[in-house]
């Protein structure tokens, strides 16, 4: 009797996962290998620690559970849906306008300049329903523009989906060495010129009951080493993200943000870009900052940089992936993790304490130097010396940055110890991904 129904409970479970295979047309990629190796790690501890019966169910409902979870969720129709994606000159905007087009969604992609490699790419290999446009985000003439020109454009259609994907960085140093006016232009780009985007379009999505998705970054959700502008940004943009998710709720718009991993797209392996964005900050870094960091600390993580981009993944079919289940799946998730690591990457730092954080992050990413300052050997700055610094000191004042308002002076953390200073000079450039 125990047999026959254990037999009659393994029998249920293959049939189920039988269909659930059929149904989710699954490959054999890792996930399901990774599934089919902890089922059956899983099978051999139910028949050492339980009744065959007890270890059958165990193992069924195991199966059914892990199977489903890889089973591709149920999809709505392309029809004649609308989606306007932002930065579409490279990377994944690029990439999501070409494979919705051949969808056949009526694509609207916005690109900094219509005559670049990317607009020429799209204007020669898409579909005449994709319709370029140029946008700068940080020009509130050409939002306006381009959310007049989606009103007229989607009357009788309707606006399915906007894909926020246009973003902005070009720094890679400290948050102390970063220009202050690199923060405004990445919360520029990466928040307020997007916001007010989103704004303008929410109408046409509460009317289609459509989705708003966005691209993050984990630097927005940890702390990276030496991308504090760009990370602070995406940090603001996600919260707003989760806002509007609950906001908007009631209207049936349904909001996600993709969190990607490192790919490589072509704004990220520029190297003469970030040669030159590095160039700029060393020689516009005021001199006390550095004399307390060192020119070869900037080095350093420079070259650091630059070998992390090159484990970049080349394909950018999962970012892709996650942005059409975003706008087509029933039930999108809230928050997409495409990309090798980012997973692992979250688990940590939701999970481990601060110091193995810290320590994963500039393992996986950045891992400075001491600065020069801090070094062996290394004298603390005297009066005399700051006196050769600013020859208008008086004894007992701190000396000043040039060009820096009051409230910003550096002040000493510690008597006889090392400045604390701020610095600022800029940049400008978007670019998608």
């Amino acid at each position: 009797m125990g047999k026959r129904a254990g037999t009659g409970v393994l029998g249920a479970a293959a049939r189920q996962a039988g269909k659930l295979l059929h149904r989710a047309d699954l490959r054999l990629g890792r996930p399901l290998l990774a599934t089919l190796a902890l089922l059956a790690v899983l099978d051999w501890l139910c028949q050492c620690l339980l009744p065959p019966l007890a270890a059958l169910a165990v193992l069924a409902a195991a199966g059914w559970i892990a199977l489903s979870r890889l089973e591709r969720p149920p999809r709505l129709p392309v029809a004649t849906r609308a989606v306007l994606i932002t930065g579409c000159d490279t990377g994944f905007g690029k990439e999501t306008a070409k494979q919705l087009d051949i969808m056949g969604f009526t694509v609207l992609a916005t690109v900094l300049d219509l005559e670049s490699p990317g607009a020429l790419e799209l204007r020669a290999c898409c579909s005449p329903r994709l319709k370029l446009l140029q946008m700068d985000l940080t020009k509130p003439e050409d939002i306006g523009r381009v959310l007049e020109f989606t009103k007229a454009h989607t009357s009788s259609s309707g606006l399915w989906g906007l894909v926020n994907n246009a973003g902005y960085n070009d720094v890679v140093a400290d948050a102390e060495l970063s220009p202050v006016d690199t923060f405004r232009s990445c919360m520029e780009i990466n928040f307020f010129g997007a916001l007010e985007l989103t704004k303008g379009l929410l109408p046409l999505l509460r009317r289609s009951r459509g989705r708003l998705v966005t691209l993050g970054s984990p630097a927005g959700d940890m702390p990276y080493p030496c991308l504090g502008a760009y990370g602070t940004s995406k940090a603001a943009m996600v919260l707003l993200m989760d806002t509007f998710s609950c906001e908007l709720l009631p209207w049936g718009v349904k909001v996600s943000v993709i969190q990607p991993g490192c790919f490589k797209t072509e704004s990220v392996l520029n190297e003469g870009r970030w040669e030159q964005r590095k160039q700029l900050l060393l020689n516009n870094l005021p001199r006390e900052l550095l004399q307390a960091y060192g020119k070869d600390y900037i080095e350093h993580a420079h070259v650091q940089f630059l070998h992390s981009l090159r484990l970049a993944l080349p394909d950018l079919s999962p970012v892709v992936d996650a942005i059409i289940d975003a706008l087509l799946a029933a039930q999108p998730r809230r928050r997409y993790y495409p990309g090798r690591g980012v997973g692992l990457m979250y688990f940590i730092h939701h999970y481990l304490p601060e110091g193995l954080r810290r320590r994963f992050l500039q393992n996986f990413f950045i891992s400075p130097c001491l600065p020069l300052a801090l070094r062996p050997g290394q004298p603390s700055p005297s009066p005399a010396q700051d006196a050769a610094l600013d020859p208008n000191l008086h004894p007992g004042q701190s000396p000043a940055v040039p060009g820096v308002q009051e409230h910003m002076r550096p002040r000493h953390s510690s008597p006889g110890g090392p400045p604390e200073a701020f610095c600022e000079p800029s940049g400008l450039s978007q670019s998608s991904g």
